[in-house]
């Protein structure tokens, strides 16, 4: 989701510097929450699940599922999910762990596109956790932070029990992490918070995401 902004108008007072001077960064819009105002509201972790995850196989579990009012959260690394209908970048050629399905299915009944759709991937019901408990279903709408980012993707697939930690190719790239499903990813900082509220429809909407996330997102930090 491309972040909402405005760049500084110039003005015609004498007084003022030329515009040239004006012109400064874009800014984000007042109400808009950014990736330290999250993180802020993050502080330790009530865990909810019974156990804790791997990262990777053979890692050391050691990855809580935390809750919130309003949320879950967890800080994980991010492997990359090519997962769902075929395309030029998520294929058999390009990710040999690639699977034509994803556990969670678009509008039209087609499975979702891991390249255009941000998406992140939970893990499968165990003795660990089970997220339905906590109300996140497919197309739960999750805010993902890395670094100085925030991007808003839903829940769209399902992976191993024992595991946490990843996401779409279109959710890396919206993040600046390397999406390429054989070499990128990140082994770690990036924070997951999924919104405990009725999911988007369609799931495959990219803007209904970003629209919600932000809405969720203002409402989780601001304690409404």
């Amino acid at each position: 989701m491309a972040a909402s902004a405005a760049l500084l108008a110039p003005t015609t007072s004498p007084t003022a510097p030329p515009a040239t001077a004006q012109a400064g960064p874009m800014t984000r819009r007042e109400g808009d929450v950014g990736a330290a105002d999250l993180l802020a509201k993050l502080r330790g972790c009530d865990a909810v699940s019974q156990g804790r995850y791997r990262t990777d196989r053979g890692a050391p579990a050691k990855i809580p599922v935390c809750g919130m009012r309003g949320a879950v959260h967890w800080k994980a690394d991010m492997d990359i999910d090519c997962d769902g209908r075929p395309t030029r970048r998520c294929n058999r050629r390009s990710d040999p762990s690639f699977t034509a399905a994803t556990a969670f299915q678009q509008s039209d009944g087609r499975y979702l596109n891991a390249e255009r759709l941000p998406y992140i991937v939970v893990p499968a019901p165990s003795g660990i956790w089970n997220h339905r408990d906590h109300g996140i279903r497919g197309g739960s709408v999750a805010a993902v932070v890395y670094r100085d980012r925030v991007r808003y993707a839903v829940v769209g697939d399902v992976g191993p029990g024992d595991m946490i930690g990843e996401a779409s190719y279109a959710a890396a790239e919206a993040l600046g992490i390397p999406a390429d499903p054989r070499s990128g990813g990140t082994p770690s900082g990036v924070t997951y918070i999924v919104f405990d509220r009725a999911p988007v429809k369609p799931v495959e909407s990219r803007e209904a995401a970003a629209t919600t996330g932000e809405r969720l997102a203002r409402e989780f930090v601001h304690g409404k």
